[in-house]
């Protein structure tokens, strides 16, 4: 089963066909590969991942300040629209943006950021319901940054509820207090990222599920269908400063899906997934690269988005995802060119371990296991990238020399190198 929740936004055309796979034959260094002195309009925007691409934990990864230089203008500003799509969302979209610019030694906008719960002020029918919210990091402040009015926190649920949390023994409450009266019903619980204790939120967020809002007033009978639900974010690793991949929100997800299944005989069911590979995500995405566009006076139309990303089953997936939305539904721009969304795939993060660049796409294909959500299939060709690079400055590099943003003779000193 497919869930994008794009009823607000289009309706999805089937998948189908097989994504064109394209390989760059080798990256160039930052000291003889340089954009044109002078840059013509943009005609093509930049999705970048964050995690793995840019930065692993805290640490820059090497060659993403030397990326970004080959973007900025004479003015410091950057000579094309570029967003960051991130499925990390423990902070508000300020704060990314202050830590990005510290990295790249570029300034970068909280507009030009997205983070896995940024898509959720389009959901404007929820903004004033009373919703409970699960993660970690300013919920409070990341609530009111997308728009809602009436927030509850799992914190705030557990202190009204005190017999509610009773796994860890040390903190069942020897002198509980009353439970707190006309505490409001929730109307939607709302998943923006992995929480901390996994068992107290398992446990309050079923509570909610199997009341419908009212964790004391227990029904004869499971109400199905349960009070809408909202995920963020459907990682089910990520990549920090250890070795190999950790746990995500994704495998949290797994958790919950799974107890309400075993719980109820049901299946949990979304009123939206949201963040990579979502289309939701990479629909927002564009339109935010749109408006950058349109805010800088250039008047050329973006014919290709390029989604560089480390992880073959959220940034590669959603981008060719996409990518057939864009040619199925948007057909051939006004010069005949198609509009079209190309997927890139870094070996710095969770596509990584695999020693050289492999010289076909399709050998980025290596999981026999679905790491994706239930709620998405595994298609083969979902996952299989146009490009393999080494990193992100080979990325950069493969963009502007695909668009024709270098001369000649530097394309033809880089490739050779």
């Amino acid at each position: 089963m497919w869930v994008f929740s794009m009823r607000f936004c289009c309706t999805l055309a089937k998948v189908a066909g097989r994504c064109q796979s394209r390989q760059l034959a080798g990256g160039a260094g930052h000291r003889r590969f340089t954009a044109s002195s002078i840059q013509p309009t943009p005609s093509f925007g930049l999705l970048f991942d964050i995690d793995g691409v840019i930065v692993r934990g805290k640490n820059p990864i090497p060659g993403a300040a030397e990326a970004f230089k080959k973007l900025v203008g004479r003015d410091g500003r950057m000579t094309v629209p570029v967003v960051f799509v991130t499925n990390a969302g423990n902070c508000v979209r300020q704060t990314r943006a202050m830590e990005l610019t510290k990295v790249l030694g570029v300034e970068v906008l909280p507009e030009q950021v997205i983070l896995s719960h940024s898509p959720l002020r389009m959901f404007q029918q929820f903004h004033d319901k009373c919703v409970l919210m699960s993660g970690q990091g300013p919920v409070d402040e990341i609530a009111r940054d997308q728009g809602f009015q009436n927030v509850v926190t799992i914190n705030d649920l557990r202190m009204a509820y005190p017999l509610l949390d009773m796994v860890d023994h040390n903190r069942r409450p020897k002198n509980p207090p009353p439970v707190i009266q006309n505490f409001p019903a929730i109307e939607a619980v709302i998943l923006l990222g992995e929480p901390v204790r996994w068992e107290t939120s398992l446990q309050l967020i079923l509570d909610i599920l199997l009341s419908n809002g009212r964790p004391t007033a227990w029904l004869p009978q499971v109400p199905y269908p349960h009070i809408p639900v909202l995920a963020c974010n459907m990682d089910l690793q990520c990549m920090a400063e250890a070795k190999n991949p950790r746990f995500g929100h994704g495998t949290f997800l797994v958790c919950l899906e799974t107890l309400y299944h075993k719980l109820t005989g049901r299946e949990l069911r979304y009123e939206a997934l949201i963040g990579k590979p979502s289309m939701v995500t990479y629909s927002f995405a564009e339109h935010l690269i749109l408006e950058q566009a349109k805010k800088r006076g250039w008047d050329a139309p973006i014919r290709t988005l390029y989604a560089i990303g480390d992880n073959p089953m959220a940034d590669i997936y959603g981008a060719n995802l996409y990518n057939h939305f864009l040619t199925s539904n948007r057909g051939k721009s006004e010069d005949g060119l198609p509009h079209s969304c190309r997927s890139i795939l870094v070996c710095t993060g969770v596509y990584g371990n695999q020693g050289e660049v492999p010289t076909d796409t399709r050998e980025s294909v290596t999981q026999t296991v679905f790491h994706g959500h239930r709620d998405f299939r595994l298609d083969p060709t979902l996952v299989e990238a146009s490009h393999i690079v080494k990193d992100v400055e080979h990325a950069v590099n493969l963009v502007l020399r695909e668009e024709g943003w270098v001369s000649e003779s530097e394309g033809l000193e880089s490739a050779s190198e």
